[in-house]
């Protein structure tokens, strides 16, 4: 089985190459002409376009193919005072870099918009905002060129008091979300609410890959054991042209379970990696570190040497 490592958003090997420099609502404010305001967000967006291009460009040097962009790439976008605002637009070269780029170095590229993109809302306003978000998503991934299927990992949502219920108004609400967009998401299992079981039978249900997530099954698992659904999550991903993907993050500490330690630790992975080996042909793994890059590249030098692992560059390795 061959395995590929990833890392989330921004390196903490580059410097001053942050994808997700901002401008509050407030600071936009302050600036008295509107149209010079809403350039200046448009400077910040397109630098932070072109720190992704720096990082694809750290990727692609270091044979790492597999990368989730930041979701806040374009500050104050769908803010509901800046409706009139074509924010792709002004865009379109920058993402025409990218775009070229990423002809020439193929990557997994995708994203994972914020929490307040909930689909099992039963407020129409708070499914709405969802929608501009993730037609937003949409189009970034147009502008570079990236076929947009199963691009975008979202969690099911909030619990509302009653999960079983919460469950059938995403079904619900599903019905209402065009076809280009469902084609986008994938699902994933959460630390607090949505079970590897919850999250599994929309996914079954709908027709949407299921991400697994072993961190957050260890902080919410009520009583289940994720081995038995394993075969159920890879058979979400039948239809897709991506290979399996999943979530590895280790806790910070016992008392700050849920956290994301700096680094990963290879005994917990290799664990997890010995009891599904065989069952793909290709797993990619993304890391959630608060050290990004510096963390995969500590994880591939832990796993050098070990029984049964041959690396196979700075990013994969097969695992016997």
């Amino acid at each position: 089985m061959i395995v590929r490592l990833g890392y989330v958003a921004m390196s903490v090997e580059l410097q001053n190459a942050s994808p997700s420099q901002t401008m509050t609502f407030a600071q936009f404010n302050r600036i008295k002409d509107r149209e010079a305001a809403i350039r200046k967000l448009e400077r910040i967006a397109e630098s932070n376009l072109e720190n992704c291009l720096r990082l694809l460009k750290h990727n692609a040097a270091n044979d790492i193919r597999f990368f989730r962009f930041s979701s806040r790439l374009i500050p104050l976008a769908n803010h509901e005072e800046l409706l009139d605002w074509n924010f792709l637009r002004p865009l379109s070269e920058p993402l025409k870099q990218l775009a070229n780029f990423i002809k020439q170095h193929p990557m997994r590229l995708d994203f994972h918009p914020d929490h307040f993109v909930v689909l099992n809302t039963p407020d129409k306003d708070i499914l709405k905002n969802a929608l501009k978000t993730l037609i937003m998503h949409e189009g970034l991934l147009k502008g570079m060129e990236i076929d947009t299927e199963h691009r975008c990992v979202l969690h099911v949502g909030g619990g509302y008091e009653d999960k079983e219920m919460a469950l059938e108004q995403f079904i619900h609400n599903w019905a209402y979300i065009p076809p280009s967009i469902q084609k986008m998401i994938m699902l994933e299992n959460d630390d607090t609410t949505f079970t590897v079981k919850e999250t599994l039978y929309l996914c079954e249900k709908l027709g949407i890959p299921m991400i697994f997530d072993y961190h957050h099954h260890l902080a919410n698992h009520e009583g289940e054991e994720w081995h038995q659904d394993w075969e159920r999550i890879v058979t979400t991903w039948k239809t897709s042209p991506l290979p399996v993907k999943m979530h590895i993050s280790s806790p910070r500490s016992e008392k700050e379970f849920r956290a994301h330690a700096d680094y990963i630790d290879v005994n917990m992975f290799l664990k997890f990696l010995s009891e599904v080996k065989g069952s793909v042909s290709e797993l990619h793994c993304m890391i959630e570190a608060k050290q990004k890059d510096a963390a995969l590249f500590r994880l591939m030098e832990d796993l050098k040497g070990r029984k049964g692992i041959q690396v196979i560059d700075p990013s994969s390795f097969f695992i016997e």
